[in-house]
């Protein structure tokens, strides 16, 4: 079993304001991919300042959707109860799987806008959404929360707030799983030219099963527990992003194989 290393989740302090560490991996989060999708700027024809407004509108879409999602998806009852906790975002609470719907609806209006194809647009921000996703959970590491279930590998920890027994350091998985790994996949094959819209399926494809799978050692919320056939929430809204991911990647390839016939 490993020591927890209990870090103060609040990274400094400016007079009252405390600035959170959280709140820092998000900011890291949104520059490197403001950087990186800079770098890559002309495979779209995107001027530096479309840049900076794309990256904005995938940011708003992060926060609207994820803050949107967590409510709605394991919050609903609470929402109901009092529609007003909705805006109280200082509370915490945000969801993966509505941010990425929140961002989907940010691409939209944001490729409408410029005129731009919305898949090759998909194509552009996927490999640069592991980076946020990975930083996030470094966050929700220091945070002590979001921890897995009780294991005894080697390597499990007692979390603040878990209880006595060791677990499993999931964070920590789906930094190295849906972060680290995923965005080398979607770098490396983004490199060579791909028919539209299959960049995008990948990721559909890659995070819906690497979140599949790290669901089985990550604890269940504690207010939902598992679900049908004994499977999470995050399990759940896993695979439909697999089979829409499938049938993206299907669609786009039997486009090029049309176009070259």
């Amino acid at each position: 079993m490993l020591n927890y290393p209990e870090i103060d989740p609040v990274a400094f302090s400016l007079g009252p304001v405390q600035v959170h560490w959280y709140g820092l991996t998000y900011l890291v989060g949104i520059g490197m991919a403001w950087w990186l999708a800079r770098q890559r700027a002309d495979r779209l024809g995107l001027s530096k300042d479309q840049v900076s407004d794309l990256i904005f509108y995938a940011a708003v879409g992060v926060i609207l959707g994820g803050r949107l999602g967590y409510a709605f998806f394991y919050h609903f009852d609470r929402v109901l109860a009092d529609p007003l906790w909705l805006l109280r975002v200082w509370e915490g609470g945000m969801a993966f799987h509505g941010g990425f719907l929140g961002v989907a609806v940010a691409l939209l209006i944001f490729a409408r806008k410029h005129r731009l194809s919305w898949l090759q647009l998909g194509d552009f921000v996927a490999p640069l959404t592991p980076i946020g996703l990975g930083l996030g959970r470094l966050g929700n590491f220091i945070n002590g929360e979001l921890w897995g279930r009780v294991s005894e590998v080697p390597w499990a920890m007692v979390f603040p707030g878990g209880g006595p027994d060791p677990r499993h350091p999931s964070q920590l998985y789906q930094f190295a799983l849906e972060g680290v790994l995923l965005f080398l996949v979607l770098w490396l094959f983004s490199r060579q030219s791909r028919p539209a819209g299959s960049v995008a399926g990948l990721f559909l494809i890659g995070y819906g099963i690497l979140r599949f799978l790290v669901e089985f050692t990550r604890e269940p919320d504690a207010h939902l527990g598992l679900l049908l056939g004994g499977l999470s929430m995050g399990q759940i809204l896993s695979l439909p992003m697999v089979a829409g991911g499938v049938a993206l990647m299907v669609w786009a390839y039997r486009g090029q194989n049309k176009k070259q016939a």
